[in-house]
């Protein structure tokens, strides 16, 4: 495969390990880098040891899709900021910039893929992004790690607009929805009907919420008590007091994670008979569960069986995430060189190791 350029907007956990990990991925460079304030590009390659050493403990991870502050989430909400250059801008490959998406946009050219690596507090927060860079005239591969069913809707409608632009867009393709909907996918491929499947994770974040803010409000946002809007609301006071009410360790059932519509899109089942559930231990690297995906059906010969795919305890949340997305990055740049454009899911394609 050709040499692949790509940018990563937000610099948070997701951006910065996927920074780190492609280093260990073969032909990808990583070119740009951005947050809300600054902006870093380099077709050369970025100096990926600089800019994670001059941003670490210094992180401004939010990207708004107007290009200026994040309105989702304020420095009292979940956004790490200290010192006064905070995020990328504390590197000496970087710029302060007023619109930081457009920078990146402007430079599209000689970026082949860019990873929306933001949290999604809103719905359409993505696909605003993604409207950003269809009116910017980008042509190449936007990938995201999103979580909610709802928001492939919103992608999907705008399925004729990218595939006229000239751009691939791969939804949910972090480790879930993404790594295992893929898992489910091929373990589906023993039956002519799969009935159910069940997707059940494991995370330990030893770090904690600190440094942890988006995802465990985003995950905080699927208990039964809370919404994406009121998760959203909640102060990093709140959230430490929903953690302590848990003794650190939270349990999810039935999220809406855009597992079931992507799969159901693939052709594999309906979303309804899709769950997804897991727990996270804010307080310890040790994962509290086993993440294990099943997926039960019936095979061509009448019989009723389970395939059952697990990931080991060993693998990180940050591997499972960024290793995938990078891949799938990957298999979405084969597909835009292709001629291959529009909107596809984690189970439509296989990454590229």
């Amino acid at each position: 495969m050709d040499e692949v350029t790509f940018a990563v907007l937000g610099t948070g956990g997701i951006g910065r390990r996927a920074l780190e990990v492609s280093q260990h991925k073969d032909s990808l460079t990583p070119v740009a880098a951005c947050d809300r304030h600054g902006t870093a590009i380099d077709f050369d390659g970025l100096d990926v040891d600089e800019l994670l050493a001059a941003t670490e403990g210094n992180i401004d991870n939010e990207v708004a899709s107007d290009g200026g502050s994040a309105a989702a989430v304020d420095s009292e909400g979940g956004v790490k900021q200290h010192g006064e250059d905070r995020g990328v801008v504390a590197s000496e490959q970087a710029r302060a910039s007023d619109d930081p998406i457009q920078d990146v946009i402007d430079h599209g050219d000689g970026i082949d893929a860019v990873l929306l690596a933001l949290p999604n507090y809103e719905h359409d927060f993505i696909p605003r992004v993604a409207d950003r860079f269809l009116e910017g005239g980008y042509a190449g591969v936007l990938i995201d790690v999103l979580k909610r069913s709802r928001v492939i809707d919103m992608l999907d409608e705008r399925g004729d607009e990218f595939e006229d632009a000239g751009i691939t867009f791969i939804c949910g393709a972090g480790a879930t929805p993404g790594l295992l909907t893929g898992a489910a996918a091929l373990a589906a491929q023993s039956f002519v009907e799969v009935t159910d499947v069940d997707i059940w994770w494991g995370v330990g974040l030893k770090s904690g919420y600190e440094d942890n803010r988006g995802t465990v409000r985003e995950d905080v946002a699927h208990l039964p008590e809370y919404d994406i809007e009121t998760a959203r609301d909640l102060s990093d006071a709140e959230i430490e007091s929903i953690i302590d009410e848990h003794d650190g360790v939270i349990e999810f059932e039935d999220m809406e994670h855009a597992d079931d519509v992507l799969l159901e899109r693939a052709g594999v089942c309906d979303a309804e008979d899709v769950t997804v559930g897991g727990i996270l231990d804010v307080r310890s690297d040790e994962k509290p569960t086993t993440t294990t995906v099943r997926v039960t059906g019936q095979t061509f010969d009448g019989e009723t069986a389970t395939n059952t795919f697990q990931l080991g305890d060993e693998t990180s949340m940050e591997a499972n995430v960024n290793g995938p997305a990078l891949g799938y990055l990957k298999a979405g740049v084969r597909r835009n060189r292709a001629g291959e454009y529009g909107v596809f899911g984690p189970a439509e394609l296989m990454p590229g190791f």
